[in-house]
This record gives structure tokens, sequence and C-alpha cells, in this order.
């Protein structure tokens, strides 16, 4: 999940997080607590379908009341839960500056593209974003793209279209960069060089990308042309808001500011023990200026307004306090039993774990726990660094140590499509097409119709060519 961004600025590492889940199983929470996470993602599930009115109003309170229970669990009863609380505090208002900051900037350009929408054209524009996303993050190229999307293929959109634009554009393609994905940040920030995540995903990303996109051929094909009579055909590209680019850039630019990479940065956590540091502070102040000075046009052509924002603040309220339990029990498993693990459980286990807890703490623990079996250590950037290189693995007849980086940045990073809270884009781009009246999958659907049978056999394939063997 693209959820905890970057939130390092108050501790030694960007590890706290994996850190603190190598505490004794008497400091654990209890099993339990997992329960108001479970209900929160059935709500979220079923709100919207069975009772849609009551979900509508009051899904922040419900959001927030469960987070709550959590909270005061951990504020109460636990001997370390003030400053797991803190933590959780801090990734979340860094996932709501980015994320406000990219959504507000992208409103106020305006892409338009005088075509019409048909198999080749589409994917062509999704395979743009997919490389687009790695320049300005899944989040930036979604935002971008998905209201040019739509309107070129008016009249003839079906549920699939938005599905593939969620797989391609707000997930995978988000994989050859640090600046794609929160959990390759991390691993950039722990020593992981920039530029290894491309030199040795781009090949399993291609070949998913391949893949969905023929696959998107086939179905778009089978769509038909539809009804769109009204669009103009003069095979141009017309950008506007150039105020709003600049602010787009100048927001990419900041994720960088942190202590970890800029030795004496200034660190507000530190300084004034305050939940957010100088990046945010920048960030919403680029949200707001970038608002106030957007092209009017621009804003009026891309529908924008904040209800897609708003529900991504409450929602992720609820879901980042809830899921604290499920990472500290997941976090003390990678601990505790990496040394067992193969690089098949790894890649399995932190994707299936991604696509419906934080991504970014997730592909930590594993990676704590893969360093662990080769005797390393996730606070030492020297031996993260030798982690990539591929150092022997102690067990007999096993791969090499950049063969379990591999699995662990693929699966956190293309496991965030299988369900709409596996990325943070998920739910903003459902929620902007809902609003524009496409009819959009429900979360159950888009899991049994969509996820499962589409890229669970995509995941397959790259496991079996890449890991197995």
């Amino acid at each position: 999940m693209n959820k905890a961004i970057f939130a390092t600025e108050n501790h030694e590492t960007a590890a706290f997080a994996a850190v603190h889940f190598f505490q004794p199983a008497h400091q654990l929470p209890p099993v339990w607590l997992l329960s108001p996470f479970i209900l929160l993602l059935l709500m979220i599930a079923t709100g919207p379908l069975l009772y849609h009115r009551f979900w509508e109003r009051h899904y922040a309170t419900l959001s927030i009341g469960l987070g709550g229970v959590v909270a005061l669990w951990y504020g109460f009863f636990m001997e370390h839960g003030a400053g797991v609380l803190l933590h959780t505090l801090e990734e979340y208002l860094s996932f709501i500056a980015l994320i406000v900051a990219i959504f507000v900037t992208s409103g106020g350009i305006l892409i338009s593209i005088q075509r019409r929408g048909n198999p080749l054209v589409n994917a062509a524009l999704l395979f743009s974003g997919a490389l687009l996303s790695n320049l300005i993050g899944t989040t930036g190229a979604s935002m971008l793209l998905i209201r040019p999307y739509m309107r070129i293929n008016a009249g003839r959109i079906k549920p699939f279209h938005i599905v593939f634009f969620i797989f391609i554009v707000s997930n995978i393609g988000g994989a050859l960069t640090p600046v794609g994905d929160p959990p390759l940040f991390l691993g950039f920030l722990k020593g992981v060089p920039f530029f290894w995540v491309a030199s040795k995903l781009w090949l399993p990303w291609l070949m998913a990308i391949a893949v969905l996109l023929l696959l998107f051929i086939v179905f778009d094909a089978r769509a038909g042309k539809g009804d769109v009579s009204g669009l103009e055909i003069k095979g141009g590209v017309r950008v506007a808001g150039v105020k709003s680019i600049i602010f787009l850039v100048i927001v990419i630019g900041a994720v960088f500011l942190d202590p970890a990479l800029i030795p004496g940065f200034p660190s507000l956590q530190n300084l004034f023990h305050l939940p957010f540091g100088i990046r945010e502070l920048m960030m919403f102040s680029l949200a707001f200026a970038a608002y106030k000075t957007a092209d009017k046009e621009a804003l009026e052509g891309n529908g924008f307004s904040f209800s897609p924002i708003r529900e991504v603040v409450f929602l992720f309220v609820g879901i980042f306090a809830t899921m604290i339990p499920a990472l500290e029990l997941i976090g003390a498993y990678a601990a505790f039993h990496g040394g067992e693990l193969s690089v098949t459980k790894f890649y399995w286990m932190s994707g299936a774990l991604s696509g419906v807890l934080d991504n970014a703490p997730t592909y930590l623990n594993f990676l704590a726990g893969a360093l662990g079996k080769f005797g390393m250590d996730i606070s030492s950037v020297s031996d993260v660094k030798e982690f990539t290189r591929g150092v022997s693995s102690p067990v007999p007849g096993d791969v090499t140590s950049d063969i379990y980086l591999m699995a662990i940045s693929l699966a956190a990073v293309f496991f965030g499509a299988m369900t709409y809270i596996g990325n943070a884009p998920n739910f903003m781009v459902r929620h902007i097409a809902t609003q524009a009246e496409v009819d959009v999958p429900g979360f159950a659907e888009y899991l049994y119709k969509y996820s499962m049978p589409i890229l669970l056999p995509v995941f397959f394939l790259i496991w079996y060519f890449f890991f197995k063997f």
C-alpha cells in the first residue's frame, strides 16, 4: 500500500517500525485487537453496496471510532504504545501531506487528448502513465491522467477501463524508481542504490506491463466503439495549467527533503517534538498556493472537487490506526522466522499483506527478516548495500540476497493493485470515476472479478520465471 510516505525524520533510521517489532512476545498486542481493522475492511467493502446512505453519512465517524479503539488500547495498555502512536501519526501526516499536495496540484493541470479512445490509444496512454509514475509517483500519474483517460472514452467506458488503469498506472507502473512507490523510497533511505531498482526490476516490470496491456487490448477490442460522436479528432494533446505543473515538480522534489538524505537538514520532530517536519509544512503550503493560483478553466475542465481527498483523509485515519497491531504481529513473525522463510514465501507473504496493509512497513519488516537470515542488520547502510550486491545464502542451494530483495520489492509494489485499499491512488481513482458516473466495480467485485483472476496469474508467472529457479 502506498500510505506510509517517507516518515523518517524523528528517529535514527527509516526502519523505526521494523526495529520496534523485535520486541519480546509479551510486548506484542493481543490478537483480538485485529478485529477493528477487519471490521473496517468489511465496512469499506460492503458499505457503498449494502447501506450506501448510512455509509456516506457516517464513514468518517466509523473510521475514526474504530481507530480510536486501537489508539486507546495502545495509549493505556501497551508499554511503548505512546511511541508507536506518535510514529503512526507522523506517517499519517506525511502520507496526507504528499497525497493532498499531488491531488491539488495535478487538479490544476488539464490534459486534453484530441483522440477517440480505442484499444491502441488507450494502451499507449496506460503505458505512458506507467512510465510517468516512476517520475512523479503513482499518485501523481493517476491524478494527471485519469480524467483525460475517461474523457477520450466517454460513451464507451466500462468498469474494466478503470480497473486496468488502477492496475497499471496506480500501482505496477511505479516499480522502477524509488520515487515511484514508498517502499522503494524507504529502501533507498536504508542504503539500496537509487538505480538498483530499475536495473533489477525492469524485466519483471516489463513482463507484467506487457501481459496486462495485451489483456487490456483484448478487453477493449470487445467493448466496441460505443457512442463517442461528440469528441473532436485532431490527434493532438493540449496541456493547460503551467503554474500547477511547476508546483507539482516542486512537490516531487520536496520528497527528498529528508535528514536521512541531507545531513544536517533540520528536523522539527527532534527540535520541537512535532509530529511533522519542514517537508510536510512545505507540501501543505504548496497545495494551498497551487489551489489559489490554479487555472480556473483547468479546475473546471477536470471537474475538480475535494470530495475524493476528503474520503482518503478520513478513511485512512482509521486504516493507519487499526492496522498497527497487524503490522506489529507481522513484524514479529518476520523478525523471528525470517531464517526459515524461502524466497518464495517472502514473495507471496509480503505481497499478500501489502494488498491489505501498509506496504512500506511491510516491506521494511520482511527486508529486516531477510537481512537477518543473511546475518545482516537493516540499520547498517553498509549491510544493506552489500545485500543488494548478491551475498551467498547460508542455506545450501538457496538464492543470493539480491533475489530476496527483488522478491520483496516487486511484491510490495505489485500487490497494491489487489484491492482498493492496497494503494491510496486506487481509492481516489475509484472516487473520481464514481463522481463522473462511470460504472465502477465494488470492493468485492473488484477482487473476485478482476484482481484475482487477472493479477494472480500474472504474479504467478513472475514468481515462476524469476524466483522459482
